[in-house]
């Protein structure tokens, strides 16, 4: 049975389903699966690839290596560690499959691309990358690996395209650990912005176009990732820390203010409530205002301030640059910055559903190997309840 995304089991959730979907499902997966069989040159890792992907998506309780072998009917688990690890295949090739296959489903002219990173909590010092380090999921500073996502949403549906795993300094300057772990002769220290800019000039580079980027504080902050964008004529709201300086005008000149200190100076008039989007709970409803800024800009274009203010703590505030069309109205600008919270959601479902976090490798070469499987897996939940709700309407509640 296959795991949906919505926390149900299969794409229908409370109702029935017949034999000929979950017949429907499973010839889905095997041609998902064939879409990268032909970088497999043996029969043997195609077939490893294939049944990985399907005790991913089973209702196995964790999705390691023992587990999975299990599920695939092995007395060990040699042959998952040879898929991860031995045979001869490239992880990156997957992935342009698996970004090919996300657009051809999710695709729309006001689809957006969304930047974060998430942790993976491990034991020991061996797993590539893994130090004491600030995890946002644990919300603190933990051992964990940090990988940086890049994720397309529209209202189609989201899930993932590419990924990077972030290697701390410490790793990249020490020869003996890179050796052990197989980090690549080439692989040089990248911040998580520098890994977030490749992965968004791949896609570019692979065609990919979003009507926005959208991306939080580590990001934002990031001034050559702006640039980058901007060289572009890609549009983004990207978050920013409060002592962020924006050009305001004054006296004839643009001054340099925080923008905190902006938003503290807003009449009551600039704030408007508007939604972020749909959440557990209902609409995230929040007060906005926005700002124009006196910073130089290309005709037609426009540099913002956005502000987002919490209805029962007003002196909670977030801050979002913007740089797009002109003619963008405040509504839409929210609707894209509440859109950042779409790759939170999908981090959370890859990995309690098709255990993104829950692989066993230390080395550079298994954790991308494991990593985009997961994402694949994902991307195809995604996609098969996306196609469940357009043929039975009913489902339209799950």
């Amino acid at each position: 049975m296959l795991m949906m995304h919505d926390g149900t089991a299969g794409p229908e959730g409370a109702v029935e389903t017949t034999v000929d979907e979950v017949r429907a499902w499973a010839a889905g997966l095997v041609a998902t699966s064939a879409r990268i069989a032909h970088h497999f040159a043996r029969s043997e890792p195609r077939q490893r690839a294939l049944a990985y992907l399907q005790g991913l998506l089973s209702p196995i309780e964790r999705k390691n290596g023992w587990q999975l072998a299990e599920f695939a009917g092995d007395a060990t688990p040699d042959g998952v560690q040879r898929l991860l690890c031995s045979y001869q295949w490239d992880a990156d090739a997957v992935r342009d499959d698996l970004r090919a296959y996300v657009v051809e489903h999710l695709s729309e002219p006001d689809g957006i691309l969304v930047v974060d990173e998430t942790g993976f909590l491990k034991k020991g010092t061996k797993s590539v990358g893994v130090q004491r380090q600030y995890s946002g999921t644990a919300g603190r500073i933990e051992n964990c690996q940090i990988g940086v996502f890049l994720a397309y949403a529209s209202a189609r549906g989201h899930a993932f395209v590419d990924r990077a795993l972030y290697l701390p300094k410490e790793w990249a300057a020490d020869g003996i650990r890179r050796a052990e772990a197989g980090v690549p002769a080439e692989v040089v220290f990248a911040t998580k912005p520098q890994l977030a800019q490749r992965m968004l000039e791949r896609a570019r580079a692979a065609g990919l176009r979003a009507a926005w980027v959208t991306a939080d504080e580590v990001y934002g902050a990031d001034r050559p990732l702006r640039e980058s964008l901007e060289r572009e004529h890609q549009p983004y709201i990207l978050a920013v820390r409060s002592n962020e300086m924006v050009g305001m005008p004054g006296l004839g000149r643009a001054w340099p203010v925080a923008v905190a200190e902006v938003a503290a100076g807003l009449p009551a008039a600039a704030w408007e409530r508007l939604s972020a989007g749909a959440g557990a709970k209902g609409p995230r409803l929040y007060d906005w205002a926005r700002v124009a800024l006196a910073e130089p800009t290309p005709a037609g274009w426009g540099r913002g301030l956005l502000v987002r203010r919490s209805i029962s703590d007003p002196t909670q505030r977030a801050f979002y640059r913007v740089f797009g069309p002109a003619e963008t109205l405040l509504p839409q600008m929210v609707c894209v910055a509440g859109h950042r919270w779409t790759i939170e959601e999908s981090s959370e479902a890859a990995k309690g559903e098709v255990g993104l976090d829950q692989y066993q490798v230390r080395q550079w070469t298994g954790w991308y190997r494991h990593v985009t499987l997961a994402l694949l897996a994902h991307a195809y939940l995604v996609v098969t309840r996306l196609h469940a709700v357009q043929t039975r309407p009913e489902k339209r509640g799950i």
